[in-house]
């Protein structure tokens, strides 16, 4: 690559300023800032501290050659609104049939969806690449591409040939699920055993964890939600944040990504008794294949496009 430019392929990103930015098509204006900012944290030259380090040059172009345009492209609603337009005219290109055919996985997880639960995934897999973007600067033009994906296949599941239901879609011949109260000594015992076993000094996962059981026992779901986002950040490889994660998303009547979660509990743990328990209920196949290792750590939703990162499609 030269240090004076950036390839052709790298400028056509601009199309979609908002994968160049890490950010999902419905952010506002101050989610643009904050992600603005935090760029320019992560590529500021003083970060390379050796004169000869290729990435010094490479991240200044990253960041006057695409950031800084794409960000001024995004900053003004009515330019906003015709990148939006420009983004929706391309995803209506789309074919159902060959969505289905080149993005098995992600038809798979997501047609069954809510229209809420579609976009709440659609989010988290985007904040999911977003965390990883810049940090391999010679990655990240595939993660952009892939933010791209996501962010055409979200406008392409808003189009009239393929509307996101108010309800859940049952896939084949699914019987409906019976969504049982979850005991919270159930929870609490969960809690209990992976604390007892070996307490670390300001282990911030578990406090998350700790504080999720107690949510999730009152019954406020949404706050449990955010704290066992926090707690997978930290450590992405422990199951029972995932376990509890997709008990929780299923008392929301969040199905779908009740079962993102348990399939990724028991790919890290088969023996995981929670995710065992809702495996069943889900109707959750013991032998079913699990997803891509390579992004089970970012929170176990983008591992259903990590495969795209080696160019494959099919």
């Amino acid at each position: 690559m030269s240090q004076k430019s950036l390839p052709p392929e790298w400028l056509d990103l601009l199309k979609d300023p908002y994968a160049i930015l890490g950010l999902s098509v419905n952010a506002d204006e101050r989610h643009l800032l904050k992600r603005y900012h935090s760029l320019a944290k992560i590529l500021h030259p003083d970060n390379y501290f050796q004169s000869k380090d290729p990435n010094k040059e490479l991240s200044r172009l990253l960041f006057t050659r695409l950031i800084n345009p794409a960000y001024e492209q995004l900053k003004l609603s009515k330019k906003r609104l015709l990148t939006i337009a420009s983004l929706r005219f391309e995803a209506k290109s789309w074919d159902q049939e060959k969505f289905i055919e080149f993005y098995p996985d992600i038809a798979e997880e997501i047609m069954p969806m809510s229209a809420k639960e579609a976009q709440l995934f659609y989010e988290d897999a985007i904040a999911s690449y977003a965390e990883a973007q810049y940090k391999s600067l010679e990655q990240s033009y595939k993660v952009t591409q892939q933010i791209n994906i996501l962010n055409l296949m979200y406008l392409y599941l808003q189009q009239d040939n393929y509307q996101l239901t108010s309800e859940p879609r049952v896939l084949s011949s699914t019987l409906a699920i019976k969504r049982p109260e979850t005991p919270p000594s159930e929870i609490t015992t969960s809690a209990a055993r992976t604390t007892v076993v070996k307490p670390i000094p300001l282990d911030y996962a578990q406090r998350h964890y700790g504080r999720a059981v107690q949510y999730a026992n009152q019954k406020q779901w949404n706050l449990a939600v955010q704290e066992l986002r926090d707690a997978i950040k930290i450590d992405p490889n422990n199951s029972e944040y995932y376990a509890l994660l997709g008990v929780v998303h299923f008392q929301q009547k969040f199905p779908g990504m009740a079962k993102v979660y348990i399939r990724q509990a028991l790919k890290l743990n088969p023996r995981q008794q929670l995710a065992l328990k809702y495996a069943a209920i889900l109707k959750i196949k013991a032998n079913e294949p699990a997803h891509p290792q390579s992004m089970a750590k970012a929170l176990g939703l983008a591992q259903l496009l990590g495969k795209f990162l080696s160019g494959e499609r099919s």
